[in-house]
């Protein structure tokens, strides 16, 4: 899976939780997660067992506190899927 699919997917699961319809259509790897998005911090919380689910990884409390913006997410699912073998 390459970068603009794991974007795409992430586009797909944070729409429930993010208001900012503009934001989310424009989403690129600085787009934060608070700031531009306007995801509470609860609403971080379910985002990230989305993604777990979805790509069939774990993501541990480092890696969760470092999920702040797409490229930071990004890299940790491509992390996580190249541990898991693809």
């Amino acid at each position: 899976m390459n970068k603009e699919e794991i974007i795409s997917e992430l586009k797909t699961i944070i729409q429930p939780y993010s208001e900012e319809a503009l934001a989310l259509e424009s989403i690129d790897e600085n787009t934060d997660f608070i700031k531009d998005l306007k995801v509470n911090s609860a609403n971080l919380v379910d985002i990230v067992l989305d993604i777990e689910e979805r790509f069939k990884i774990e993501i541990d409390n480092d890696s969760m506190a470092k999920m702040l913006n797409i490229k930071s997410t990004v890299e940790i699912i491509e992390n996580k899927l190249q541990v898991n073998g693809g």
